[in-house]
């Protein structure tokens, strides 16, 4: 086990301590991410490649460096892992664990059809409300939906590690990922780099540097339209809005010397503010 493997471990027992309505999801959390690393020391080789002669073209473009969309990769090895992580559920969640695998067994899941749309920005918002109609209960839809994106994070993550150095230093300026091109929903400040934010991909892993005072989702950068709010104690922490497009993202704030966090473990630790955000009127 890595060291940064037992310090993500930790510190999900630390936000089980203080927030113990988190354990169940976060228990599942510290199975994914053991379940990725055994994964990523088995892969010998992505399954996804760049053609690195276009990387400054894309970049300038706002072109993301993979396109899932179109181009046939191999899954198999994906869909595998996606496998084993509904295995989790057995563990964590026997009660829910046979609908979940009703669901997933259903003829209507196309896991592979679901995966692809998941990239396209045209069709991810219809195609994610189709997939629902064809499910119960909201609690195993949003487990299946996070088992969905892990899937093929091991193989995105060792693209975004390669190319991270490039992007960089790419100028890239888009609110959605330089790798992959999903959206974030998390990001963070660092005091340590003079208040610096950086948007995190939990697709790929991957962060990249983007204007504070910028919405990544609509690029509205008027500061009256833009605020913020923080739960009183939790001030490490704070939801960013556009009150242009409606749409939020969460920030956790970095001290100077702090230590780079999890951010998949730091998203699931939040998931009041995603409550509070959506009685607010966002999404």
């Amino acid at each position: 086990m890595s060291a940064s493997l037992r310090k993500s471990l930790q510190t999900i027992e630390d936000y089980k301590t203080a927030n113990p309505h988190y354990t169940e999801i976060l228990d599942i959390m510290a199975d994914i991410l053991i379940l990725r690393e055994e994964y990523c020391n088995q892969m010998e080789s992505p399954i996804f490649s760049v053609d690195e002669n276009l990387i400054p073209q894309k970049m300038h473009g706002g072109l993301p460096l993979l396109d899932l969309t179109d181009k046939k990769y191999d899954l198999t090895r994906p869909q595998k892992y996606f496998d084993s992580l509904i295995s989790i559920t057995e563990k964590r969640m026997p009660e829910a664990s046979q609908n979940i695998k009703d669901i997933i067994q259903n003829a209507t899941f196309e896991w592979e059809k679901i995966i692809r749309a998941s990239f396209d920005r045209k069709t991810d918002d219809a195609a994610a409300q189709e997939t629902k109609e064809n499910r119960d209960g909201e609690e195993n839809i949003d487990l299946i939906d996070l088992f969905l994106e892990e899937s093929l994070r091991p193989e995105l993550e060792f693209i975004a590690k390669k190319y991270e150095e490039k992007v960089a230093k790419s100028g890239w300026t888009e609110g959605y990922c330089p790798i992959c091109g999903k959206e974030p929903k998390i990001g963070e400040i660092r005091r340590e780099e003079d208040g610096k934010r950086y948007l995190f991909c939990h697709q790929c892993g991957c962060k990249w540097y983007f204007n504070r005072i910028k919405c990544p989702f609509c690029g509205n950068d008027e500061q009256h339209s833009l605020a913020y709010f923080e739960v009183e104690g939790d001030e490490r922490y704070r939801v960013d809005v556009c009150n242009k497009c409606r749409r939020y993202i969460k920030t956790v704030e970095l001290p100077k010397s702090s230590e780079e966090p999890n951010m998949d473990v730091e998203d699931i630790a939040t998931l009041h503010l995603d409550m509070i955000a959506y009685d607010e009127g966002y999404n």
